[in-house]
């Protein structure tokens, strides 16, 4: 089964095609960062506009990559949630008509479950599993049963672990995105220069939650109050220290959900994935295996989405052309979506 993935739920433009949720025809990316850069985040209006201009370029580079017609697609696959609105309608619509002229079924994929599925592509993963999605949008630890099930164990309950790197690398200038100058910064740091502290979020239900505003806070306006009083107030130690204490906490709360629920396969995905120190403290823990998708299907892809939309798609579970893009999806503690 052929079917093309579109992706842009955020700044990335993406379209891809993938036969039988595995095998990848071709996976287009264009990056907007260039343009998002002197505002150093994303501005929704500039990302809907530019993916409005390079919807069907990308689309049609990814059929002439993969080698394929529209006519010989199976389905065409689209993220609809979560996401920016004005990003996320750009291709729901594009994908609706396209599903329209070829009298194609449209599979309409979830951005968060399509994360969790980006490792399948390059490996067979049994189910069940612990789930780690870390982005700049979300981070969630959830117990993934099936492609399309998942019980939310821990989440942020201010901001997302993605977001906090891209606040703190803003504040200091370290450069855009943050996730990525923070990580390259950090390499040449030393993780001992500040003793940023890490919240105590142990109450009620919150075992696995993690919280990174008070970290985000103690970097940006308490940096002398965590400093060792020897190192350098450089930014890579500032860097180091902070990645440290951010990685270090979530690694933790999936360490003690892996241990409470017996589950021993912990699968990542999401742009911090990428993270260079997450996956040594993660691959360094002999009795649990780790599995962490390529660095190109970390961040936001087609293929990803094309992959979930094929199990979705042999199970008859299709969408109607009054699918509506949503931008944010409730989060709860037993299920999702």
């Amino acid at each position: 089964m052929k079917i093309l993935g579109i992706e842009s739920s955020c700044d990335e433009c993406a379209a891809a095609v993938v036969v039988d949720g595995s095998l990848i025809l071709s996976n287009v990316v264009l990056s907007q960062v260039d343009f998002h850069k002197p505002f150093h985040g994303v501005v929704p209006e500039i990302a809907s506009r530019k993916h409005i201009e390079w919807i069907r370029p990308v689309v049609e580079e990814a059929l002439s990559v993969a080698g394929v017609t529209a006519a010989e697609l199976d389905a065409i696959a689209v993220t609809y949630r979560p996401g920016l609105v004005g990003s996320l309608l750009v291709g729901l619509s594009f994908a609706k008509g396209l599903a329209l002229a070829l009298a194609k079924p449209l599979v309409g994929v979830d951005h968060i479950l399509a994360h969790l599925y980006a490792p399948h592509l390059e490996t067979t993963i049994p189910y069940p599993y612990l789930g780690l999605l870390v982005s700049g949008g979300h981070t969630i630890i959830a117990r993934v049963s099936r492609y399309d099930t998942l019980e939310v164990l821990g989440t942020t309950i201010d901001d997302a672990c993605g977001e906090a790197f891209d606040k703190v690398a803003k504040h200091y200038g370290m450069g855009y995105p943050g996730g990525i100058a923070i990580d390259r910064l950090a390499r040449a740091g030393d993780p001992r220069s500040f003793r940023f502290p890490k919240p105590s979020l142990h109450k009620g239900d919150s075992l696995y939650d993690v919280s990174y505003s008070g970290l985000k806070t103690a970097v940006i306006h308490q940096l002398d109050q965590f400093w060792n009083g020897k190192s350098e107030k450089s930014p890579a130690n500032i860097a180091a220290s902070f990645q440290r204490v951010a990685i270090d906490l979530l690694v933790e709360r999936v360490l003690a959900a892996a241990e409470d629920t017996g589950l021993r396969r912990i699968v990542a995905g999401g742009g911090v994935a990428a993270n260079s120190y997450l996956r040594e403290r993660m691959s360094s823990e002999a009795e649990i295996e780790v599995v962490f998708p390529s660095l190109k299907l970390c961040t936001d892809n087609a293929a990803m989405v094309a992959g979930y939309a094929f199990h979705a798609a042999r199970e008859g579970r299709i969408s109607d052309l009054a699918l509506n893009a949503e931008a944010r999806v409730p989060m709860f503690k037993r299920a999702y979506p």
